[in-house]
């Protein structure tokens, strides 16, 4: 059991009398008054009589001299008075022992409301259900502060009235509830009650013997399956009861049941749950929390609460910025620990929006997120991709001055969209690889744009036209898995040094697999195989020859996005022209060097002109970082250099043709992709998919990859000859039916692209995932890297490069 009674057992203590949750010592008390000795002084007399009227407070170190009950629960409550024990829940808040008794006595009055409140408790909750508990969550009064600007003073409301959010949004000195009058809040020129002052100190908050546990809080739809006293909220509010044992898992893909909520919203894991990427454990604190927060390690209720409630209150209304005084009002909980919430809120809120957890995405903000404290004098972004473009609108919105430097005339890198064939398809990225907490995902919520989920159907079409079976498609999908399942068995004990290139390894086991089992594939089979191989190096963007057997899937050992994979039929481009609104970008400006010598760095571009900042963002393509395309005073780290180099820049190219009409519906049948099984591998990575770039039918656009060993092959053909190529390819899966030739088309050529020469980076043999760390790494707190190829969690996407700009932006403003 988790005690919150302040006791080390969490039990009650019926026997002991000196503590715990059981009656005082008044009976001892009174009668060591009878044996004061007669030939006192008059001095100790005095003390006899001060002893005899009042009491110190049980706590140690309790500041209050006179402690006074808040409780009043009857007519014999001692109030300021003499009681033979005084309760301490915190340094201004006790309750006296007849209060106590009221309760706790069962021929008392009070001690069915105790009994009522401890079933609930007992059966949502898991702390102990203490009388201290129920004094703090049902007895205490509410504290609550003046909205009006000038006044920000907290009264405390008489116990009859119960704080509501709005209650908490409106109110003013002087007002009344219910006509009722609020104790000691006439005016505005009342003073406030000198227990409010003391509230902000560390020891007051060390002096409090029970956590805040919230009522109604604005998490609460989304932790149902969570005893809510472990996660900052009290068991009295919430309904139904949780079994004594943990719940059973949520099914992965279904969303906490939140009305109007994004199912891609799922900010906390749920029991049981893991492998979900940006989730946050509800009832314990992260790292990087217990970092910044070391005050909260013992306990950490009260951090949680408000981290919670915080998160809960983002994602529920993502489009407008989340502050203090919009999270404040849902802070709802007894007594004066309710000051000290709203006044911790704020850390804990500019601390969330540092990070990227909150107040992220497309927001624009009229003033600046974040205390001056964080803010860098001016930075300099490098690059206007979406890593750049993430990393200058946080730091804009956090206060920061930001320019940044774009050698191309557009923005957006690799990001490059193409709306010429009648619907936007994507030069670079379109694909959202799990949806789940994906700030793509956010994005797109914030600007209220739609993206379709890509279905999962992708029939398999010979040349000559034939569909493969789904069965055989299916078998040599369990052979390829099995493949690489034996090369992660085969990795496990193996150092870098004794690295293999993966598609040696693959080759390697397919041919002991062949030999040891005596199966032989058909020729169609080892086709199939061939299209499962095709698929592999469109994920790494490279031929397998180069790939590390040991280190390819390194990211695979972090939780990843879960949920819908989505096409973006608008592009990401129009996320990154957002992203882009109001920042101070210059195009055309191409960085050649960067001093960073001295106390200010100083960024010359090609054309001989020059900027200063505190601190620059390098979110150049790994590619120019390789090729020395900047050059860096003094040289950086080699050992930022040599992680440069372990990584390879994968490159893959794509083609889109515009038809007259869709052609190839009645064969694919509405599905979003069909794949091409190559006839020999050495074709294999000639547009091994095509995807329907209309889901709705509308248009007849088709998009597909060049791969692996395809890549070369193509790199000198002019733009009509790989049409061409592609064009034989689509009348061999299509050969029943006459193929009619494109109206428009275009076809990428990244390798090419003077100013990306990739598509996306991969571990090459010898290298791991360690190098993508590295490269993350500043140089003296001054130079920050940022891109896809810094993220070791989210390499090869856009999510992992505006994630990367997100994290710079952070370490930029902590340091």
């Amino acid at each position: 059991m988790i005690d919150y009674s302040g006791n080390a057992s969490g039990a009650r203590r019926s026997k002991k009398r000196s503590s715990g949750d059981s009656p005082g010592d008044g009976q001892s008390v009174r009668s060591s008054g009878r044996q004061v000795n007669r030939k006192a002084t008059d001095t100790e007399e005095e003390d006899e009589q001060s002893e005899k009227k009042y009491r110190k407070c049980e706590k140690a170190g309790c500041s209050a001299t006179y402690p006074v009950c808040f409780a009043s629960s009857n007519e014999r409550c001692a109030k300021n008075g003499y009681t033979s024990r005084w309760y301490h829940l915190s340094c201004g808040e006790h309750f006296c022992n007849e209060c106590f008794d009221h309760y706790y006595r069962s021929h008392k009055d009070g001690y069915e409301t105790y009994a009522s409140w401890k079933k609930v408790w007992t059966s949502n909750g898991k702390s102990e259900p203490s009388l201290k508990a129920f004094m703090a969550d049902q007895q205490l009064p509410f504290w609550v502060q003046c909205t009006k600007p000038a006044c920000r003073k907290w009264r405390q409301l008489t116990k009859e009235i119960a704080l509501t959010p709005t209650m908490a949004m409106s109110y003013r000195c002087g007002v009344k509830f219910n006509n009722t009058k609020i104790e000691g809040s006439d005016q505005c020129s009342q003073p406030e009650d000198l227990r409010v002052a003391e509230v902000i100190d560390s020891w007051w908050h060390s002096m409090l013997i029970l956590p805040p546990l919230l009522k109604d809080s604005p998490a609460s739809p989304f932790l149902a399956a969570y005893y809510p006293d472990c996660v900052g909220m009290s068991p009295s509010s919430c309904p139904g009861t949780l079994p004594s044992v943990p719940p059973l898992p949520p099914l992965p893909t279904l969303p906490p049941a939140v009305p109007g909520l994004s199912p891609y919203f799922q900010p906390f894991y749920q029991p049981n749950e893991c492998g979900k990427a940006l989730c946050v454990r509800p009832d314990m604190m992260e790292l990087d929390e217990l970092y910044e927060f070391p005050e909260f390690s013992r306990d950490p209720t009260m951090y949680l609460a408000l981290r919670n409630l915080i998160l809960a209150a983002w994602h529920r209304d993502c489009k407008e910025v989340l502050t203090p005084q919009k999270c404040a009002p849902h802070i709802v909980v007894r007594g004066l620990v309710r000051v000290r919430c709203v006044q911790e809120m704020d850390r804990v809120l500019h601390f969330m929006t540092r990070k990227g957890l909150i107040n992220t995405g497309v927001l624009a903000v009229s003033r600046p997120l974040l205390p001056e404290r964080y803010r860098s004098k001016n930075v300099i972004v490098i690059g206007a991709g979406a890593s750049g473009l993430a990393a200058a609108r946080q730091l804009q919105n956090f206060g920061t001055q930001v320019v940044v430097l774009e050698a191309r005339e557009r923005i957006g890198g690799r990001v490059w969209d193409d709306a010429s064939l009648g619907v936007t398809v994507g030069q670079g990225a379109q694909i959202v690889n799990g949806c789940v907490n994906n700030p793509i995902a956010l994005m797109c919520e914030q600007m209220g744009i739609k993206m379709h989920k890509l279905g999962e159907r992708c029939d398999l079409f010979q040349e000559g036209g034939h569909m493969t079976d789904t069965a055989i498609d299916k078998r040599m999908e369990f052979h390829f898995n099995a493949i690489l399942d034996v090369v992660a068995e085969w990795r496990k004990d193996k150092t870098q040094n004794q690295d293999a290139p993966l598609g040696e390894k693959v080759k390697e086991v397919y041919k002991n697999f062949l030999q040891e089992s005596g199966i032989q594939f058909s020729e169609l089979e080892e086709k199939v195989m061939q299209f499962h191989l095709s698929n592999l190096e469109y994920a790494c963007g490279s031929t397998l020859d180069q790939v590390s057997a040991r280190s390819w899937d390194h990211n695979e050992f972090f939780a990843q996005f879960s949920g819908d994979h989505t096409l973006l039929t608008r592009g990401y481009s129009a996320l990154l022209l957002r992203l882009a609104q109001g920042l101070d970008i210059r195009t055309k400006c191409a960085v050649q060097s960067i001093d960073y010598s001295g106390d200010v760095i100083k960024v010359t571009s090609s054309k001989g002109s020059q900027w200063t900042a505190h601190k620059v963002l390098v979110t150049v393509p790994l590619t120019l970082l390789q090729k020395n395309l900047i050059q860096f005073y003094p040289p950086l780290p080699e050992r930022k250099l040599k992680a440069l180099n372990s990584l390879g820049a994968g490159i893959i190219e794509k083609i889109a043709l515009q038809f007259p009409y869709r052609f190839w519906d009645k064969k694919v049948q509405g599905a979003d992709y069909f794949g091409h099984v190559p006839p020999s591998p050495d074709q294999r990575g000639m547009f091994g998919v095509f995807y329907d770039l209309d889901p709705q039918g509308k248009q007849s656009v088709l998009m597909s990859v060049i791969t692996g060993d395809a890549v070369p092959f193509v790199r000198d053909m002019g733009e009509s000859e790989v049409v061409c190529e592609c064009m034989k390819v689509l009348r061999q899966l299509f050969k029943e039916q006459e193929v009619p030739e494109p109206l428009n088309y275009f076809v990428t050529q990244w390798s090419k692209d003077v100013w990306s020469q990739m598509s996306y980076s991969f571990v090459k043999t010898g290298g791991s995932g360690e190098a993508y760390d590295i490269i993350a790494e500043d140089v003296q707190g001054k130079l920050f890297f940022a891109g896809e190829a810094t993220n070791r969690h989210f390499p090869q996407t856009v999510t992992g490069a505006y994630l990367s700009g997100v994290r710079e932006a952070s370490k930029m403003s902590a340091v």
